[in-house]
């Protein structure tokens, strides 16, 4: 039985991309970070590794594992297939705090907010221009 109220699965010309539970996640993860010789690899075999997971044909994964994947596909379909899983489960698993692009509108708001004059001065900075509240002051 599932908790989830939305689809569980995504048709591509490759099968379909199933979400994964987080434990899923996670061993991919550690299945791309045992696969990749560096850094610079990390991502591919990340993804490649979700892939393996993620990727089924008549209720069946396609390939065995993230080295399956790597021999099987290129680095082309590899990424298109993993942003496509990535935006299904973003549309299937909303942020609490609104779309990718709320996000972005808000952290970018944040960053970009007036801040004060005397914001991390030393105190001897402040002394010389004490805050005037009320009127006449």
């Amino acid at each position: 039985m599932s908790i989830r109220a939305g689809r569980e699965r995504m048709t591509v010309a490759e099968g379909e991309l199933r979400l994964l539970s987080a434990l899923e996640a996670l061993e991919a993860r550690r299945e791309g970070a045992a696969l990749a010789a560096d850094e610079r690899e990390r991502a591919l075999c990340d993804n490649a590794c979700l892939l393996a997971k993620a990727l089924e044909r008549d209720g069946k994964p396609v390939f065995a594992d993230g080295r399956a994947v790597l021999a099987g596909l290129r680095v082309e379909d590899i990424a298109r297939l993993s942003d496509e899983w990535a935006r299904f489960n973003r549309e299937q698993n909303p942020s609490p705090v609104g779309s990718v692009e709320e996000q972005e509108r808000r952290k970018k708001a944040w960053s970009t907010r007036v801040m004060s004059a005397f914001n991390g001065a030393c105190s001897a900075c402040s002394a010389l221009f004490p805050r005037r509240n009320g009127p006449g002051r």
